[in-house]
């Protein structure tokens, strides 16, 4: 009988055999840590080094990863991780996926957008410095991406590999297009086939669709369900489905806790198994400590081929975001030159 590629990481994997990618087949993942001084994050930073070391330790083998700190983080990091995984080039944000480029197979780097950093002109200001270092250091180590004036947060453009996009209609609102001319925009920008856009499910802030949706596969999404808005589950169906013609719509188990919050600004992201990071060949799926956690992980077997890696988020889904969230997605020679150049540096 004929075993997909996935199923035999499956299977070997379940044997214990770790199986080791080449860097041509890899994914870079990069994370980022709180600078040492950052008043904002001093009260999590211990729970944000123990996401950052976990989640580094389910890349180990399977992608590859680079941890970015100052140096008063670097020791800890290295001891937890090895130095070939950590380099001082300490970033501004740990949001990594918000302020650096979107959609992997064709870069792009929107102007992050005020939200982010809290609203407002001073929000758009501190944004736009976020931005800004990572801007530079990409510059200098030669990755390449387009740049775009327009306003978008990564965490707003979900793709699939295949010409398919989805953002919420903030993107709109924020650059004052209608959607044939927002759908227009993102084709330029990504050489995308279709885009669609939904509402977000919670108006206000960041509204941004990977909270919402995610793409694990070719025209293949898991959705939220929404049992309790049957209205807003019926019209985000509607808007995929109109904007991907053919999509394929898989709803996942949402135990959605707004109990803890970081900060109000922000909502929550626990429970939310669509902020999922999905790479070529496996979804590193947050996990939450709770029951439907072992659903979540089954119902995503029962529907793609890729391996699913288990990644705690619990420690910091509380601040808005987790796997996706925290990670900035390198490929090719983009992701061997980024390490170059952090090798020089480091």
């Amino acid at each position: 009988m004929e075993m997909t590629m996935g199923r035999m990481a499956s299977l070997l994997l379940g044997m214990g055999v770790l199986l080791m990618v080449s860097a041509a087949q890899a994914e870079l993942i990069v994370l980022a840590a709180p600078k040492s001084e950052d008043r904002y994050y001093a009260d999590v930073i211990d729970e944000i080094y123990d996401f950052h070391v976990a989640f580094a330790r389910r890349i180990e083998g399977r992608d590859r990863v680079v941890v970015l700190t100052d140096r008063e983080g670097y020791d800890d990091y290295v001891e937890a991780l090895g130095p070939e995984r950590v380099a001082v080039a300490p970033m501004e944000d740990i949001w990594m996926r918000d302020f650096g480029t979107a959609n992997p197979d064709a870069p792009v780097m929107f102007r992050y957008s005020a939200e982010g950093q809290g609203g407002g002109d001073n929000g758009q200001r501190d944004a736009d410095a976020v931005q800004e270092v990572l801007a530079v250091m990409a510059e200098k180590a030669g990755v390449r991406f387009q740049e775009s004036d327009l306003l978008n947060d990564g965490g707003n453009l979900v793709d699939d590999g295949d010409g398919r996009v989805v953002l919420s209609r903030k993107f709109l609102r924020d650059n004052r297009f209608n959607e044939e001319q927002g759908r227009a925009a993102v084709k330029r920008m990504t050489g995308a086939r279709y885009v669609a856009f939904i509402e977000a499910d919670e108006q206000g802030g960041l509204e941004h669709a990977d909270g919402v949706v995610s793409f694990i596969g070719p025209n293949l999404l898991i959705v939220n369900s929404y049992p309790d808005d049957p209205d807003y589950r019926r019209k985000l169906h509607e808007d995929l489905q109109r904007g991907l013609p053919g999509v394929k719509i898989h709803e996942i188990v949402t135990p959605y806790d707004g109990n803890k919050i970081y900060d109000e600004r922000f909502g929550s992201a626990c429970g939310l198994y669509t902020n999922a990071l999905v790479t070529p060949h496996r979804i590193y799926l947050p996990q939450f400590g709770i029951p439907d956690d072992h659903i979540a992980i089954e119902q995503l077997r029962s529907i793609t081929d890729r391996e699913i890696v288990p990644v705690p988020a619990h420690q910091v889904c509380f601040m808005g975001g987790g796997v996706r969230c925290m990670s900035w997605q390198l490929r090719g020679r983009s992701a061997d030159r980024l390490m170059d150049y952090l090798g020089r540096v480091r």
